[in-house]
């Protein structure tokens, strides 16, 4: 409202036209064409008390008393025109706009907020009008665009006002609109220019529309393009974080854990507690919840993977067969379990403020806050592990007893321990892709099989034991099947990235990265 304000205060200076009772009648009484008619008239020459009566007309404030509109203030009644108070007896009926009479309602006040001091309610008006302009849009289109100083949101009123343009009945116009709505790169901008192929009948004009609709479609493909790589650089981001952790177990270890999607749940479920707490306890510092939630994750799902290494896997190493039985058993305990603490519906963790929204590239091409943190987090951990395995002195010692037990024992290394430690740092990953598929849906008890058969074919696919080939594996999975899914459809995609490992495997069952050496 205090934007409507500004705006109409910027409008009285500007205009000495006020609104009439009779304008205000056509506007509130009538047919919905008439009305809709009226409304344009009156948007085209706005001032103070034209704006405050859509505004009132927009938020169901308005009123017919004997047959005229009055503007509802608290318990009283305005007239609309003179600003005069006006009894409001209970007889007063209220104005009825259906859903296409709102519908020009908004557009008429996104028009006029086109005028508005602040940068984002303009940027917001922008993007509420596109697709939705016409002729009858004009002056005022042309008024902000004379006084817009931000150069993208100029370039963007050009394109508004080509839009309109497009339906003029002067041809030199419409040529002109064909020619700037083929630099656009918004989808809606298509659909205008479809649908006005349709009905164009000069020969010229339809040869320009055709020109400027090649254009446009052959952006809009980049876009769709760059987008789908982007989708799959997330897509593999995503099951990279789920690959790292079942890379040390069973890349490493040699220990089939059916039980790694649950561990993964369980970091996700750490994350919706810690959200909680913020909430409660700590709702100034909500936003820095997510950060909190990082390593009570990891410990969570560590904690856990430890317990189930020194009570029942210690017990199954080189039983392969009875340990994916063990764990698959272990899963479903673990899934009961939340269910009966946390219910067996899906709870929601929400996006720090920071995380939400994007950054748009192009008309159809935005890339969201929260993918971006992924993918950013996904490096980090893969860093994070790369120096832990290959530069620490429990690195060392894992891969020593990966290699050779017997030896790395006889050297003096605990290899119990050892288990126990990269059995839980393994699990303590599962943890943290837990907490970062935490905020892009929602958690629940099945979080984890979703992904499991996914992470199992990344490992295999990359190379047992090998971190490079699991990071190529899952970016690459990832985005194969966003392609796919663009031709294809999401199972299909699903079945034939199965059929291309499969196939893969066949032909180099050893993956992408081979062992060498005295490592094999």
């Amino acid at each position: 409202m205090r934007n409507i304000l500004a705006i109409a205060a910027l409008l009285l200076c500007a205009s000495a036209h006020a609104l009439t009772a009779d304008e205000a009648q056509a506007i509130a009484v009538g047919e919905g064409d008439a009305r809709i008619e009226a409304l344009r008239a009156a948007v085209a020459k706005p001032d103070e008390k034209t704006v405050a009566f859509i505004q009132a007309l927009s938020d169901d404030a308005v009123k017919l008393v004997a047959g005229k509109p009055v503007i509802v203030v608290g318990d009283k009644g305005q007239d609309p025109a003179s600003g005069v108070s006006v009894a409001l007896p209970d007889t007063a009926e209220d104005v009825m706009n259906n859903n296409r009479m709102r519908g020009e309602l908004d557009n008429a006040l996104a028009t006029l907020k086109l005028l508005s001091i602040d940068e984002a309610v303009r940027r917001a008006a922008i993007k509420t009008l596109q697709g939705n302009v016409d002729e009858a849009s004009l002056p005022l289109l042309d008024k902000a665009f004379a006084q817009e100083s931000v150069a993208d949101l100029k370039d963007q009123l050009g394109l508004l006002r080509a839009a309109a343009l497009l339906g003029s009945s002067d041809k030199a116009k419409r040529l002109e609109a064909a020619a700037l709505l083929g630099q656009s790169t918004l989808a809606a901008t298509k659909t205008l220019l479809v649908e006005r192929l349709a009905v164009e009948t000069e020969p010229d004009v339809k040869g320009a529309l055709q020109f400027s609709l090649g254009k446009l479609e052959s952006r809009l493909a980049w876009g769709d393009r760059l987008g789908a790589i982007f989708s799959g650089i997330s897509l593999g981001s995503i099951l990279l974080l789920v690959a790292l952790g079942l890379a040390i177990t069973y890349g490493l270890m040699g220990v089939i854990n059916m039980a790694h999607g649950e561990l993964m749940m369980i970091g996700a479920y750490a994350t919706y507690v810690v959200q909680g707490i913020f909430r409660t306890y700590f709702p100034g510092a909500f936003d820095w919840y997510l950060l909190a939630s990082v390593p009570v994750a990891f410990l969570a799902s560590a904690l856990v993977g430890a317990a189930l290494e020194r009570s029942v896997i210690r017990f199954l190493y080189g039983r392969p067969l009875e340990t994916l039985l063990a764990t698959w058993g272990i899963s479903l305990v673990l899934m009961q379990a939340v269910r009966t603490i946390f219910g067996a519906q899906n709870v929601g963790v929400e996006n720090p403020s920071w995380m939400s929204g994007g950054v748009q590239l192009m008309g159809n091409l935005s890339l969201p806050y929260n993918r971006l943190v992924i993918v950013g987090f996904a490096l980090f951990v893969l860093g994070a592990v790369s120096f832990l395995i290959s530069k620490t002195r429990l690195g060392l010692f894992v891969r020593g007893v990966t290699q050779n037990r017997a030896i790395a024992s006889c050297m003096g290394v605990n290899t119990a321990r050892i288990d126990t430690y990269a059995f839980a740092l393994g699990s303590g990953i599962a943890g943290l892709a837990g907490c970062a598929l935490s905020q892009v849906g929602n958690v629940g008890p099945d979080l984890g099989q979703g992904y499991i058969v996914d992470a199992f074919m990344v490992v295999v696919l990359g190379g047992v034991g090998q971190l490079a080939g699991t990071v190529y594996a899952a970016l690459g999975l990832g985005i194969l099947n966003k392609f796919l899914e663009g031709w294809t459809g999401a199972v299909l995609a699903k079945i034939a990235v199965l059929i291309f490992i499969i196939v893969f495997i066949q032909k180099r069952p050893q993956g992408i990265f081979a062992m060498k050496g005295r490592e094999a």
